[in-house]
């Protein structure tokens, strides 16, 4: 599918329109990169990563922690959202102002206004982890989009349709790109393939990526 590239008032970035409600945001995140990942160690000193199980008993490649009033949660019980971290019975971090800020921006700036992001997933990939193609069906406001930040090493990510079967496009992301979807597509399928070894001078060996949702 051809790519719709176009300028923006910002300097420094642009916009692709990849499929209808998919908006890609080139280097949008760059200008804070420094700031978001001290952020990102800032919730992982009171929340660490961890890599969590799957009802099926799959443990996930990814490493992942969360903040906000929400945090999204896998066991054996299933997935779902809660307010307190299981692995220490407190609340998820509070979700720092630089990231909510950097989503609702992200979030306008793709055609998607007065975001109210109450939960922030935050994954870990390490060369050989990827994130298999899945929906993003456990929340409870679907009327608000989903925005994403890549920071670290590149990655190529998978948006597909209603239907796990419809094949999927292959978007490559960059230290910096944030991608936006909603609408109709909010609930299509995604995911990341498997990231390639490689070293970053902000992240070295790995690659974060921030979810934030309306999940309340």
């Amino acid at each position: 599918m051809t790519l719709d590239l176009f300028d923006s008032d910002q300097p420094g970035y642009a916009q692709e329109a990849p499929a209808e409600g998919v908006v890609l945001l080139r280097r949008f995140a760059l200008e804070s990169d420094q700031s978001l990942v001290t952020a990102i160690e800032s919730v992982a000193r009171q929340s660490a990563f961890r890599h969590m199980e799957t009802p099926g008993g799959h443990v996930m490649s990814a490493a992942m922690t969360c903040c906000g009033e929400l945090g999204w949660v896998t066991d054996r019980r299933g997935y779902r959202y809660t307010q307190n971290d299981p692995q220490t019975g407190e609340p998820w971090p509070e979700m720092p102002r630089i990231f909510r800020e950097l989503a609702v921006r992200a979030a306008e700036a793709a055609g998607f206004p007065e975001f109210n992001p109450d939960a922030c997933l935050i994954n870990r990939y390490r060369p050989g982890a990827k994130m298999g193609l899945h929906q993003d069906r456990d929340e409870q406001d679907f009327s608000q989009p989903i925005v994403s930040v890549s920071l670290g090493l590149p990655v190529v990510f998978q948006f597909g349709g209603a239907r796990r079967s419809d094949r999927p496009m292959r978007l490559p992301l960059s230290h910096g790109d944030v991608i936006v979807w909603g609408g109709k597509v909010r609930r299509h399928y995604h995911g990341v393939l498997t990231l390639r070894r490689g070293a970053h001078p902000l992240t070295g060996d790995c690659r974060y990526n921030l979810t934030f949702r309306k999940a309340g």
